[in-house]
């Protein structure tokens, strides 16, 4: 009973530490030679996502998800519905992740960009039953705290939200454990509200917050320009005017603490856990999560 209450209250003394416990991490289809490092630094069945931003890196995309499977990781792949060329060419991806590389868990996007083939949005592409049908469990599905002016400007305020309540009630029908990944962003602040005005609205799903790893203000603007995140990306714009600063190393320490405090004080949030972006490179980011564990 003693040692139960110590362990709880060293658990509060270091929120930072708690929230990053069971994070996961991202690489690109091509960054087959960091499969080493990641060996050395996270838990055998981490969760690796693999982003895909150019759809003729589906091949390497399935190379990577066999690679991370055979070193004993949790391949989570990225699924932009708007870059699936086809209905065909989605049962022959899915298939092929599920039946050579082991994946149960996919990241469902729309992608933002212009549809290449049938499906415009994630709901389509979930639709089509092909996930369940290749025994995928697990659904990631994209979360905006910062909203998406794309999508707001094209359908509207309630949008988000609307779309968001049809795929969670999707996926209690057809038996995936949803969850929402949401875009990086640089602040606690807006999670808090965003996932207040999810529970009032009805959406359940647990919270995995993208966090940037440590990397220099200059490469932070350029991510923040790529993807086009929000609010809290102004005040990385803001000390990227100091051209003295544009190598000065930003850490989210503070977003880190604050958003495990949010998680111990209001667990009704959700707030799960951490999905970490290595913009400024794996060592960086590993270096920093030690030094957070060790505090």
């Amino acid at each position: 009973m003693m040692a139960s209450m110590l362990a709880t209250v060293r658990q509060s003394q270091n929120p930072a530490r708690d929230f990053l416990e069971d994070h996961s991490v991202e690489v690109t289809p091509r960054q087959g030679d960091k499969i080493e490092i990641l060996r050395q630094a996270l838990k055998p069945g981490s969760r690796v996502y693999i982003a895909l931003i150019n759809p003729d890196e589906v091949p390497q995309q399935i190379e990577m998800a066999k690679m991370l499977a055979v070193n004993g990781f949790n391949p989570v792949p990225h699924l932009p519905a708007r870059l699936v060329r086809s209905a065909a060419s989605l049962e022959d991806r899915i298939a092929r992740f599920a039946g050579e590389a082991g994946v149960t868990q996919v990241l469902a996007i729309g992608g933002g960009l212009a549809p290449l083939g049938e499906f415009s949005s994630t709901i389509s592409l979930l639709r089509t039953g092909v996930l369940e049908k290749h025994g995928i469990r697990k659904l990631g599905l994209a979360g905006h705290p910062e909203g998406n002016s794309d999508i707001v400007k094209a359908y509207g305020e309630g949008a988000l939200l609307e779309a968001l309540a049809v795929k969670q009630a999707y996926a209690a029908e057809h038996g995936l454990e949803a969850y929402l990944a949401t875009q990086f962003l640089f602040a606690a602040e807006p999670v808090e509200g965003w996932a207040k005005q999810l529970r009032a609205n009805g959406i359940t799903l647990p919270i995995h917050v993208g966090i940037p790893g440590p990397a220099t203000i200059k490469t932070l603007v350029k991510y923040a320009v790529l993807c086009g995140v929000g609010p809290s990306a102004r005040m990385i714009r803001k000390q990227a005017l100091n051209v003295t600063k544009l190598l000065t190393v930003s850490r989210p320490d503070e977003m880190v603490s604050d958003l495990g405090r949010l998680q111990q004080s209001q667990p009704e949030l959700g707030i799960a856990r951490a999905h970490l972006y290595p913009f400024g490179g794996f060592d960086k980011l590993f270096h920093w999560v030690d030094e957070v564990r060790s505090l």
